[in-house]
């Protein structure tokens, strides 16, 4: 399953950690959004779509919190 970085962006700033855990937080954030942030409410409808097509093992294997070097 391919994600944008929009997508993975999202997925790094709510995830606890697990894909239903993800998921359960993305539903609760977008409960609480206004008629106002469609943008943001079709972009969490569309993680949450490709999120329900992956395997927990997949998502294990997904980069959401790449390696930073500091020098």
């Amino acid at each position: 399953m391919n994600f944008t970085m929009e997508e993975m962006t999202l997925m790094m700033l709510y995830s606890p950690g697990d894909r239903l855990g993800l998921m359960q937080e993305l539903i609760r954030m977008r409960g609480e959004l206004t008629r106002s942030e469609r943008e943001l409410c079709d972009l969490t409808d569309t993680v949450l779509d490709k999120l329900s097509e992956i395997t927990d093992s997949e998502f294990d294997q997904l980069p959401l919190y790449p390696d930073f070097e500091l020098d």
